[in-house]
């Protein structure tokens, strides 16, 4: 945006700069969870509802953080100017 890129531009650049690092951060940290997901040792009934919710945590983070936000950025900044304009 500052750089004179219009609104929706910049923020699919910057979404898309950032996909792949969020992904792949998003990713492994689900993976170390797995294990714990789907023990069935001592412990278990603490370890597998523990685990399970990171993992729901994770992946809802890692959605809101790469369409969510983006789009509500936009939205907001839409209304921002348009109130702008009836002023």
């Amino acid at each position: 945006i500052d750089n004179g890129l219009p609104a929706y531009e910049a923020v699919k650049s910057a979404a898309l700069q950032r996909l792949r690092p969020v992904l792949m951060t998003s990713l492994v940290a689900s993976l170390g969870f797995v294990p714990m997901a789907f023990n069935t040792g001592i412990g278990n009934e603490v370890q597998r509802p523990l685990a399970t919710v990171v993992i729901g945590g994770l992946i809802s983070s890692t959605v809101l953080t790469l369409f969510v936000l983006p789009t509500l950025f936009l939205t907001i900044r839409k209304f921002v100017n348009v109130r702008k304009q009836q002023n």
